[in-house]
């Protein structure tokens, strides 16, 4: 007797165990880490002297799904002004907490002006800039005993453009020593890793809770970024914060970003995560909070939006009709889901189709919760509608999208409501 071999089942991403750091803004607390669900996070490009455009952004990047927005904290009018953006966006509803980015200065500002520093639920620090010489220990010093003394998060964040030179020069020099020493990579590799692992160490030293750190080694090769991020998971026990800085702007950005972290979220490696796209003239900043959200909808992580499931389109659709409905139904669930949310709890789960002809159109739309198939070229005008796998209504004429868009509403008001 013989069998068929059977397909083997692909795993669902793994999950790998950290420390729980948490970030608290407003009585309220966001735990990343320690098995709560992997963050997006983003950051904006105001003039953080501008408190309210600075405020008008953070609102725009928390909608889109931003659950942390970094700004950067470079000037003392800047930190003059981090209050007064809190303020802002408690006035406006927006429950979302504010990261600090340090740099070469951190540790007067967060000193000199104490209200700035307790208005942020967490500070970036990057030891490749803290201060050089005996200045360095000093100055990092100081940013961590403030957190300590506010109780924040902060993420020791390097970066391999701004990495620390005195301790590549000490890695260098001991791999020049080697009997066999390493590529220029693997140390540059290294000194991302020591640096890292070194600076959180010395922060626990200096009195601020292991719970309280996140790491992040950031590099703009995917590859690289793998590579770091592999052994560094391997070598410490801290909240992993992914990123492929410098990723780039459009098609570019997008596709190198989602293979780096897809294959690291896969491996259960990445407590939160951010796109850093360059956006391209006219485009909004929130593309890349779209993008890391999709990342991890796509990867059965997280869902934060209804999922819309539309055909490519061939020589059976001619038409534009299906496009432009796939695009409405898609732009409409996104604009709404600020409200529903709260409304409708368990929506972001709905899964819609718009398709394009009779091929697959019935199929796929009976696979999800509701579905759409319209008529492709030469076929009758007509577009039935599968709710819950089995046909419910055929809709024509020339109102096609808006009658569609009503049927979803109505299902979701039905199914989801409380």
């Amino acid at each position: 007797m013989s069998f068929e071999p059977q397909p083997t089942p692909l795993s669902a991403p793994t999950q790998r165990m950290t420390r729980q750091a948490s970030v608290v803004w407003g009585g309220k607390v966001l735990t990343i880490g320690g098995g709560a669900p992997v963050r997006v996070q983003s950051m904006t490009n105001t003039d953080t002297v501008d408190a309210i455009g600075t405020a008008i952004q953070v609102k725009e990047l928390a909608l889109a799904g931003s659950e942390l927005v970094r700004i950067t904290v470079n000037t003392p009018e800047a930190a003059e002004a981090v209050p007064a953006i809190r303020e802002q966006l408690d006035r406006m509803g927006i429950d979302v907490p504010l990261v600090g980015d340090f740099h070469y200065n951190g540790h007067r500002l967060l000193t000199d002006y104490p209200g700035c520093a307790q208005a942020l639920s967490k500070y970036r620090i990057n030891p490749g800039n803290v201060g050089k010489g005996d200045k360095k220990d000093k100055q990092f010093a100081q940013m961590i005993e403030i957190a300590a003394r506010y109780d924040k998060a902060v993420r020791i964040g390097v970066n391999w453009g701004s990495l620390d030179q005195e301790l590549l020069a000490q890695l260098m020099d001991e791999n020049a020593q080697r009997s066999s020493p390493w590529d220029v990579r693997q140390v540059m590799y290294e000194a991302l890793m020591t640096s890292a692992i070194s600076s959180a160490q010395r922060a626990e030293e200096l009195g601020l809770k292991g719970e309280n750190i996140i790491l992040s080694c950031k590099v703009s090769g995917v590859q690289d970024l793998v590579a770091v991020y592999r052994e560094l998971a391997r070598r410490c026990d801290y909240a992993l914060h992914l990123g492929l800085t410098e990723a780039g702007m459009g098609t570019k950005g997008t596709v190198a970003s989602t293979a780096a972290l897809s294959l690291l979220l896969q491996e259960g490696i990445g407590e939160t995560i951010r796109v850093s796209l360059t956006p391209q003239p006219g485009e909004a900043r929130t593309q890349e909070v779209v993008v890391a959200a999709e990342i991890l909808q796509a990867l059965g992580l997280r869902a934060f939006v209804p999922s819309v499931v539309a055909c490519p389109g061939c020589g059976r659709t001619t038409s534009t009709t299906f496009q432009e409905l796939a695009k409405q139904i898609d732009d409409y669930l996104r604009q709404q889901m600020p409200v529903w949310r709260k409304q409708y709890p368990g929506v972001e789960g709905l899964k819609v189709a718009v398709m394009g002809c009779i091929v697959n159109g019935p199929g796929e739309s009976k696979h999800a919760d509701i579905g759409i198939s319209l008529p492709g070229t030469g076929e009758a005008p007509a577009a039935p509608v599968y709710i819950d796998g089995e046909k419910a209504m055929t809709l024509r004429g020339a109102g096609i999208a808006q009658a569609f868009q009503t049927v979803v509403q109505n299902y979701i008001e039905k199914r989801f409501g409380q």
